[in-house]
Parts: structure tokens; C-alpha cells; sequence
């Protein structure tokens, strides 16, 4: 499924052909999303695209009137084509623009959503209570360090609580934890300061890592000009379960955690 970075680089993606630009028309061949895009979407067609930001693992086409949110889901992408592309199966939405180019939503699974908000964005129930973003200054190791206190929960799962910081997703969750040396299983209320730190650096350096080569390339995801990421190529653990540890040479582990495969190196991390 796109993480955060995936998510950012379709950002980057579409921000050129899109901003500034006016909306033509809304086409929804199929509404039924993981919620039902409502039909007040519409009310974006005559508007022009002030902004196009990034909360979370959502997209945000702001306007003076309003604002559509964009998730993609477990499969969506979004891809900007010329008016008149025909559509194919699972391409639901397209938002044409004055410019003749259209944004497309495709989404297989169907899991993605389009809604839209007259209010401030960060108001709506979907991002009200949305912990800080992991690449900026809001997010660092103290802060980790304060809400980790008394928390029994695994260090791997607080920090995919989205409540605690947001985007950190299973890939560069795994990724995170085996630069920074820390076993995913481990109690974050006893792991202390220091290694806070050292995890929150990392965190930072793995998903700008992720993004500058334009996000993993697992099943699904292709960014909005087409073409995969290529972090892939760069996975110290994940989807490497019994391979050398790329560190000390040891075989890699492979645990459920929630649901999740959780790769990490019995000698490395603790």
C-alpha cells in the first residue's frame, strides 16, 4: 500500500500540472470507495487549485471554497493524463482541468477515497487528531521519548500509531528500527532517551531517503508519471527474511506483529 512517501512523491507528481489551475468538471464513474464520494464533490468543478498538500498519508487539493481529500488506499494511484484518455476498469475519478490535462484516480481495491470539506482540512474527523509529521521540526526524539513514558505497547507499533506521529508505515518502520539498533518487539516505555534520538534521526533519514528515490515498489504503486521507486533497491530488512544481515552477517528474522511482517536482525537489534 503507498506509505508516506509514496504519497509525497505523487505530491510532487501532480503539484506542476495542477496548481493554479481551474477545475473543468468532475467524473465519477464509480463512487463507491471505501467511503462514498459524495456528491457535493462537484462543487469543486469552476473552482481554481490553490494548494496541493500532503497530511498524513492524505492528499489535500485545496481551494478558496473548499477542500477534496485524496487517500489512495491500499492499491490507488494517481496518474495526470490528457482530456479524452480513455478510461480503464478501475479508473473511478477524474478531476479535468482548464489546462487539458486530467487528474485520475485509479484504485483496483477500491479502498481510497475522495471526499470533500468546506471547513479547514485539519478540522475534518479523518485528520483532527493526527499526530505531527515525521520530517518536520514538531517530531523528534524528545518529543518521542515524552510519549513513550508508560507505554507497554512494542516500539514497532507506537510508532505506526498515527495518533503518535504520522506515515511512519510497516516498510519504513522496519527499515527505522534496524538503523537505529532497536528490537521492533521491545516496550517503548523502556527504551530511554538517548536511543530515542537515534530513532527519530533515523526515521527522518529513511523516509527522506525513501522519497528522494521516488518511494518502494512492492505490488502496486507507480507515481503519478508512471514510473516505480526504486527505495526498493535500498531494504536492509524488509522482505529479506532469512538472508545475511546487510551489518553483521547474520540471518535475518521474520516475526507477526499485528498482522504484519516484521523483519529485523537478532544480533543487531535490541
Amino acid at each position: 500500500m503507498p506509505e508516506l512517501p509514496e504519497v509525497e512523491v505523487s505530491r510532487l507528481g501532480i503539484t506542476p500540472f495542477v496548481l493554479g489551475e481551474s477545475v473543468m468538471r468532475v467524473v465519477v464513474r464509480n463512487p463507491s470507495l471505501r467511503w462514498p464520494v459524495p456528491a457535493d464533490i462537484q462543487e469543486l468543478a469552476g473552482l481554481t487549485i490553490t494548494g496541493v498538500r500532503r497530511r498524513a498519508k492524505y492528499l489535500l487539493l485545496e481551494t478558496d471554497w473548499g477542500t477534496a481529500i485524496l487517500h489512495l488506499g491500499m492499491s490507488g494511484n494517481l496518474k495526470v493524463l490528457p482530456h479524452g484518455t480513455p478510461a480503464g476498469k478501475h479508473d473511478h475519478v477524474d478531476i479535468e482541468l482548464a489546462n487539458g490535462k486530467l487528474l485520475r484516480l485509479n484504485d483496483p481495491r477500491r479502498f481510497g477515497c475522495l471526499l470533500w470539506t468546506r471547513a479547514p482540512a485539519e478540522q475534518h474527523p479523518l485528520l483532527a487528531r493526527l499526530g505531527p509529521e515525521p520530517l518536520t521540526d514538531a517530531f523528534d526524539g524528545d518529543y518521542l521519548y515524552r510519549r513513550s513514558r508508560g507505554r507497554k505497547t512494542a516500539i514497532k507499533q507506537f510508532i505506526m500509531d498515527n495518533q503518535v506521529v504520522v506515515g511512519v508505515g510497516n516498510i519504513y518502520a522496519n527499515e527505522s528500527l534496524f538503523a537505529a539498533g532497536i528490537h521492533p518487539g521491545r516496550e517503548a516505555g523502556n527504551i530511554g532517551r538517548e536511543r530515542y534520538l537515534k530513532l527519530a534521526g533515523e526515521i527522518k533519514a529513511v523516509l527522506a531517503r525513501a522519497i528522494g528515490q521516488g518511494g518502494t515498489t512492492l505490488k502496486d504503486f507507480t507515481g503519478s508519471d508512471g514510473k516505480p521507486g526504486y527505495f526498493v533497491q535500498e531494504l536492509q530488512v524488509y522482505g529479506r527474511t532469512g538472508q545475511p544481515c546487510t551489518s553483521c552477517g547474520g540471518l535475518l528474522r521474520e516475526l507477526r506483529m499485528n498482522g504484519r511482517s516484521t523483519v529485523f536482525c537478532p544480533l543487531c537489534q535490541r
